[in-house]
């Protein structure tokens, strides 16, 4: 079963190329699944059961795979541990209904990149997919949000209006809101994601780096404006 991308104002262009594969024998939720990707800019290849799985994965052609542990016919573990075994290096993560520590280590040990218990909320699932394939080096070039568009390499944004240079801290910050436009990301997700878990930053310095995300969009003349969910963090979203 083939999903094509959709045409949407919202979209991270430059990861159009890029091939996820959902091994997911749920067709309702591997719909779901599908669709967020797809709407991401995402093309998404996927199968049904562990057989069929196995034989797209081998082919080595995915950026990523996101690969439900019980599969009919051929199971997760078994699959991932053959497909390792045959060389291919593709990032996987993996879903389970199964939550014990045995259980993780497990799918870790068997060459799982991540772990995702069942049942997930969606934007943890794509959070999720955008940390490993940034681990592995396979982020788009250019990320874009409607008239809002940002170049990684020379850390350039541009709008309709205008474009000008980010500092580094701030092309991390508007990374992760432009990945999930629309999406209140936490302000611990920022903590984690720009300076790291155990980095002795405060709220003050978040906070300034908002501030100054919000004059830089004021100067390309966006639409998409940087908003406070007190209490819950930030969102990227278009002004009405």
């Amino acid at each position: 079963m083939r999903f094509l991308p959709a045409v949407s104002g919202i979209m991270v262009s430059g990861v159009i190329s890029m091939n996820i594969l959902l091994i997911e024998d749920d067709l309702q939720l591997s719909g779901l699944v599908a669709d967020q990707l797809r709407s991401r800019g995402y093309q998404v290849d996927a199968a049904a059961n562990g057989e069929d799985g196995l034989a797209l994965l081998r082919q080595g052609r995915y950026d990523g795979c996101i690969l439900d542990r019980m599969l009919p016919g051929l199971d997760g573990l078994t699959l991932l541990r053959r497909v390792r075994a045959a060389g291919v290096e593709t990032p996987v993560l993996m879903l389970t209904a199964l939550s014990r520590t045995e259980d993780l280590v497990d799918g870790f040990e068997t060459g799982a990149d991540d772990y995702l218990a069942k049942p997930f909320a969606m934007p943890e699932l794509l959070a999720r997919v955008d940390a490993m394939l940034r681990r592995h080096g396979k982020q788009a070039a250019r990320l874009s949000a409607g008239d809002l568009t940002v170049d990684r390499a020379s850390m350039v944004l541009t709008g309709p209006t205008g474009r000008c240079t980010l500092t580094r801290r701030e092309l991390d910050l508007l990374t992760l809101l432009m990945e999930s436009p629309g999406a209140v990301i936490p302000r611990e997700r920022f903590f984690q994601a720009v300076w790291g878990v155990d980095a002795p930053v405060g709220d003050a310095s978040l906070d300034t780096y908002i501030y100054f995300l919000r004059r830089r969009l004021q100067t390309v003349g966006t639409r998409w404006r940087l908003s406070t969910r007190r209490g819950k963090g930030y969102l990227l979203e278009e002004a009405p």
